[in-house]
């Protein structure tokens, strides 16, 4: 079997998503997720400008060694655009070797752990009133953990909180969007939302909570003890992850589960954190760490010192990023939980899979590969649209982490 084709497909059915499908002589193909939520192009111009060339007459089979080839061969290693373009390609190769087997990829993994993947997803309110009523319908909808945001008191655009309908931060406009942030009446704020949620929904719920990078150790320390009585399943995010050493000062005072790393995209972004057990669970993703390849390396480093998987599912992750997770998810045996955020109508038709959700636990389907195909022609009716992540500054003007 050989490599004959490789081609890019940009399709935006109520956001972006790149996806890459690599074609074999066989006829048999695979497609893998290349998206970068406000940087889409430039992993698109990076496959096909630079990695697509490199694949045409390869053996796809050959996994292992076309990624060390392309992660050891550019020389200039790791970063968000070079990593997502190394799992687009990783992504599409697992995919086809599952097809040649004809079995679904977690047997190729090495068979299920589990027999489902409990899954979470986001309760957004303006105010505490209209996030427990968002949590209540998520549990009206079979979902066992739910993570929690609500807009805070004098913040008129805060994290995580709609202006109306799903949440999604990416605003389709030529500039990023501007938000305002303040850490002091969002410290104060929180623990009054978690005591809302405990007091409507009991303890039965997994109550998670995003603070997105917005603190300082010493503020993301304060937080995680002011939490505790209210038992959090993790508190995402806490501070900026750049220094790993700085997740000491927050284990020193809370004990508060602490899970970071969306962000990642190699094994070197968390090897202390985990090394030091320093936090509980991590979110890197199959499509921004390298691919599945990669990500078995993370997971088996974070299984020595007993931190599990709870990766990132956000819709900024097409259909085709979820549907790989879930068959990593099935077999990885330390899965924690895997974020899922229901993609729009538009995206479910143009990425047809085969992944189902029941009473709180998502399941892969059997179909060989990792399940999910693309409909060339209907993407082709959604075309890419300029979209940018906001920013975040705070009431002096000045920017802040978002």
């Amino acid at each position: 079997m050989r490599i004959t084709n490789a081609y890019c497909i940009v399709t935006s059915p109520g956001r972006n998503f790149v996806t890459l499908k690599i074609v074999t002589d066989e006829g048999v193909y695979g497609i893998g997720d290349a998206t970068l939520n406000g940087r889409e192009l430039a992993v698109e111009s990076y496959l096909t400008d630079h990695v697509i060339p490199c694949l045409i007459g390869r053996d796809p089979h050959q996994i292992e060694d076309i990624w060390q080839y392309l992660y050891k061969g550019a020389y200039w290693r790791r970063g968000p655009v070079t990593m997502s373009a190394i799992a687009a390609v990783d992504t599409a190769l697992w995919d086809i070797k599952a097809k040649a087997a004809n079995m679904p990829l977690y047997q190729l993994l090495g068979g299920k752990s589990r027999d489902g993947v409990m899954v979470y997803s986001h309760a957004n309110g303006r105010d505490i009133e209209e996030a427990m009523d968002r949590v209540a319908q998520y549990q009206e909808k079979g979902f066992k953990a739910i993570r929690v945001q609500a807009g805070v008191p004098g913040l008129d655009k805060v994290y995580g909180v709609p202006k109306g309908g799903s949440y999604e931060p990416a605003i389709r406009a030529t500039t990023p969007d501007e938000s305002l942030w303040a850490t002091e009446p969002y410290l104060d704020f929180a623990p009054k939302l978690f005591e809302a949620a405990r007091d409507r929904f009991g303890w039965d719920l997994h109550l998670l909570h995003d603070v997105h990078h917005r603190l300082t150790p010493i503020e993301a320390a304060r937080l995680g003890k002011a939490l505790e009585p209210y038992r959090l399943f993790w508190m995402e995010d806490p501070t900026p992850a750049e220094n790993q050493e700085a997740f000491k000062l927050i284990r020193q005072h809370t004990v508060t589960p602490v899970a970071t790393g969306e962000v990642f995209n190699s094994i070197h972004d968390c090897r202390e954190l985990i090394q030091n057990q320093l936090i509980d669970y991590i979110r890197a993703t199959i499509v921004h760490a390298g691919g599945i390849t990669h990500l078995r390396r993370i997971a088996a480093l974070a299984e020595l010192y007993q931190v599990r998987t709870g990766f990132h599912g956000a819709t900024d992750l097409s259909p085709v990023c979820m549907g790989a997770a879930l068959h990593f998810d099935s077999w990885v045996p330390n899965f924690g939980i895997q974020e899922y955020m229901i993609h729009a109508p538009e995206t479910d038709a143009v990425f047809p899979h085969a992944y189902s959700f029941k009473d709180g636990y998502m399941h892969p389907g059997e179909a060989p590969g990792h399940g999910v195909d693309i409909d060339e022609e209907l993407a082709k009716k959604y075309p890419y649209t300029q979209a940018y992540l906001p920013v975040a500054r705070l009431r002096d003007g000045s920017m802040w982490d978002w």
